[in-house]
């Protein structure tokens, strides 16, 4: 499969082709510029083998499949299988690259991808521009043998869509946050995230916008069904430096997102500090109120118990 990606970048770009079937991988798959590798839908399984451990991605993490500083790049119609069940994965570096990692790419595409059994961050795009990461779905099966299992995960990246996944960290008990945009040293903004359906695990929330040393802006969360988490939508402060910066939950009636049967507050924008944030015609049936801070207006917005 490698090879026949190599091949396709070495000829300026073409689609590698995977027919129905489970294909072991004992090492990191990584794609070039120009390439697209489809599958035949969730039948096609690219599965973590038992010697997966025993190479490293780029980065010196453990990524099923990487984009590494591919450009026009298209994942689709596959799953991901990276065996955290099977495999005795709680290893160093387990957390520096991510099951499907799409980094510091340009017009990349992820769709109809379906991933399970993760040892780390199902979907991440890190460092990446121009991007769309639509009709994939992520689940969560394990129980006390990880930590910070997010479902979508955005990193210091840009110009980009969230759209129709069906994002589920809830099915064991080592889930973290559905879906996350986040800011280490370098700003997120420009992103969408509309139409998902989310449930958060036990340990974090249904999305977070999460802020480190730079600012959270321009980001969009609209007609997202939120639901069974310990938490709604939350900021998160994880250094000083950032704030979030026009930030539009819901906005209006038709945009509204729904939160159902979550833990805590359906938003809750206190903890980071906030400028030109609007948090509008959204619903929360039995989740809580909607907080926010100096720079967060609340509007519109109905809350009603069971």
């Amino acid at each position: 499969m490698q090879a026949a990606i190599e091949v396709a970048h070495a000829g300026g770009g073409g689609v590698v082709r995977l027919s129905r079937g489970t294909y072991l991988t004992e090492a990191p798959i990584r794609l070039r510029s120009g390439v697209a590798l489809r599958g035949d839908g969730s039948g096609t399984v690219l599965k973590a083998g038992p010697d997966f451990l025993s190479r490293t991605g780029p980065h010196g993490g453990h990524p099923l499949l990487t984009t590494e500083g591919a450009d026009d790049v298209t994942i689709a119609a596959l799953t991901a299988d990276h065996s955290g069940d099977a495999l005795d994965a709680d290893v160093p570096g387990r957390l520096v690259e991510y099951l499907v990692d799409g980094r510091h790419s340009e017009n990349l595409l992820l769709e109809e991808v379906t991933t399970c059994n993760p040892f780390t961050y199902s979907i991440a795009i890190v460092g990446s521009s121009r991007f769309s990461v639509r009709g994939c779905r992520t689940s969560v099966s394990t129980s006390g043998r990880y930590t910070q299992l997010d479902g979508i995960h955005v990193l210091g990246s840009r110009y980009g869509e969230v759209i129709g996944n069906d994002v589920d960290q809830g099915g064991g008990d080592d889930g973290d946050d559905g879906l996350v945009a986040h800011t280490i040293t370098q700003p997120c903004h420009d992103v969408v995230f509309r139409d998902n359906r989310v449930r958060g695990g036990r340990h974090g929330s249904a999305m977070q916008l999460a802020v480190g040393g730079a600012t959270l802006h321009d980001v969009v969360v609209r007609n997202n069904f939120f639901y069974d988490s310990p938490r709604g939508l939350r900021s998160g402060q994880w250094s000083a430096g950032g704030m979030l910066r026009r930030v539009i939950v819901g906005g209006d009636a038709a945009g509204g997102n729904a939160f159902w049967n979550n833990g805590g507050a359906a938003v809750d924008f206190a903890e980071v500090p906030t400028e030109d944030v609007v948090v509008s015609h959204n619903t929360s049936v039995a989740s809580g109120e909607f907080l926010g801070r100096t720079g967060t207006l609340l509007r519109a917005n109905s809350v009603a118990g069971v």
